[in-house]
């Protein structure tokens, strides 16, 4: 129990500066390497608008919610309003980066305890809002492949221009799967010298297996001249 405490305090302790650096520092050359994603996914839709796209990883700590809560902030700096959905219903990280209570979130609109308008919450980012996850339920995959899930996301489409979901990694559970089959597009994202490729092609086949639009990979923590960069391209 201590132990779980001390990564909760952990967690609070990653500053809003170092996850959201689209935002705070939008000529980092970190910050353009994820406008350069958003345009390669622009680009990705020429016979389909992309109004909604999951994200997720082979296996933990790949940079998935990072990369999910920059990619929307980047989405937003273009003036859409975009809503990023903490889907990861086991491990939810979206309030500790934007500083946002969990007290409601997509669990209770799931439930019917709350409106989808009750339980999005504004951020610092302009035209950015955040649904964190909500409690932690028992019973995430049977959540998100309810019929309530799909008649959310319509809803979702009704008032936003872009939804970017985090999902868990896709190896560990399903939930990511239920989602790839109910959105626009997914985005695999992996980490220099810790996603192993076998991993990696099992997480794609995954996606492909669920009829997902697979749109690429986003290669993190690629070292160069001592910094974290990113790429996009295909797997």
């Amino acid at each position: 129990m201590a132990r779980k405490g001390k990564e909760t305090k952990n967690d609070k302790m990653l500053t809003l500066k170092r996850r959201l650096l689209a935002h705070n520092s939008p000529k980092d050359p970190v910050a353009e390497q994820y406008r350069t994603v958003r345009t390669n996914i622009q680009f990705s839709g020429v016979d389909q608008d992309i109004k909604s796209l999951i994200l997720t990883s082979s296996g933990t700590a790949e940079g998935k919610s990072t990369t999910a809560s920059n990619l929307a902030s980047v989405y937003a700096q273009q003036g859409l309003k975009v809503l990023l959905v903490d889907a990861d219903l086991r491990k939810p990280t979206a309030h500790y980066t934007f500083r946002l209570e969990n007290h409601s979130g997509l669990t209770n609109v799931l439930t019917r305890q709350s409106s989808l308008g009750q339980s999005v919450q504004e951020t610092e980012v302009s035209n950015l809002y955040v649904l964190t996850c909500g409690p932690v339920p028992p019973n995430p995959s049977e959540l998100l492949a309810s019929y309530q899930m799909e008649e959310l996301l319509k809803e979702m489409k009704q008032q936003f221009d872009m939804i970017i979901f985090d999902t868990p990694p896709i190896l560990a559970v399903a939930d990511a799967q239920i989602l790839a089959n109910q959105v626009d597009a997914s985005i695999l994202v992996v980490s220099s010298g810790k996603t192993g490729k076998e991993a990696a092609l099992k997480a794609k086949d995954l996606l492909v297996h669920a009829k997902s639009k697979l749109l690429g990979v986003v290669l993190n923590n690629c070292k160069a001249d001592s910094r974290n960069y990113y790429y996009y391209g295909n797997i």
